[in-house]
């Protein structure tokens, strides 16, 4: 069985690769990755592996966002330290989910769980991957109290997080409680008009009105309406945020 690593902590990738050598010995590591953009590179020029370990967030973003730039028909066993990225993790149907550090006992369960699988299986799988990366949502329905408010997508300015609350924000102000995460908000969001700023942030293009090169080589970002604080991307994302601005731009 040939396997891919999607993991940019040495550590982490060190120590699942150890675990594999001794519970399955006949695994192949094609490779260890460390970002979303070195993946998305490795898969244009490879064929799909049999098993897909991927860290849920890279230095350059969630992992969440590969499936949905390229075609992956290969099981994938999402692995991260924070738990309350479980549901969205299987809400694009991984075959497993391990908390790091990652164990023997937990990675065996995680293979025996991949033997389990029929071909049908495997087939009803890779539908439902394909059905994953094309969805996306053009209206949401927001409940406050006895109502039910239809926001678009259109209206979105940025959604945000904090302590554990999600809310997007229009571009007249208006704040509106979501009830999915922010991962999920951004697998829903067309990536051309919507960029993961940090992980409080998810900002639409339209509210972007300009930029500021910020400390330490990064930006902050100065949106159209207030925001609850300053929205400041990391060095690490720039790259990937002005390649965002290009695209965005060259396609108007």
């Amino acid at each position: 069985m040939k396997v891919l690593i999607i993991e940019d902590e040495t550590a982490a990738a060190q120590n699942l690769q150890a675990i594999l050598k001794q519970e399955a010995p006949h695994v192949e590591v094609l490779a260890v990755l460390e970002s979303i953009e070195e993946s998305l590179e490795w898969f244009s020029s490879h064929v799909q592996p049999d098993l897909l370990f991927m860290d849920i967030h890279l230095a350059d973003g969630e992992s969440f966002r590969i499936p949905e730039r390229v075609e992956i028909s290969a099981p994938i066993i999402f692995t991260t330290a924070y738990d309350q990225y479980a549901l969205e993790a299987f809400r694009v149907n991984s075959i497993d989910y391990l908390l790091k550090p990652i164990n023997a006992a937990d990675l065996r369960r995680a293979l025996e769980k991949l033997q389990r699988l029929t071909g049908a299986d495997r087939v009803a799988y890779t539908a439902r991957q394909k059905w994953v990366k094309s969805a996306s949502q053009d209206t949401f329905l927001i409940h406050v109290r006895d109502k039910i408010i239809p926001l678009h997508r259109d209206r979105i300015a940025y959604c945000y997080t904090s302590n554990e609350r999600v809310t997007a924000c229009d571009f007249e102000g208006v704040h509106y409680p979501l009830d999915k995460t922010l991962e999920a908000m951004q697998a829903l969001l067309p990536e051309g008009d919507f960029f993961r700023a940090n992980r409080q942030f998810i900002v639409a293009r339209k509210a972007v009105e300009e930029i500021s090169v910020w400390f330490g080589s990064r930006l902050s970002l100065n949106l159209r309406v207030e925001t609850p604080e300053r929205i400041i991307i990391s060095k690490a994302r720039v790259p990937e945020f002005k390649a965002w601005l290009r695209a965005v731009n060259s396609a108007e």
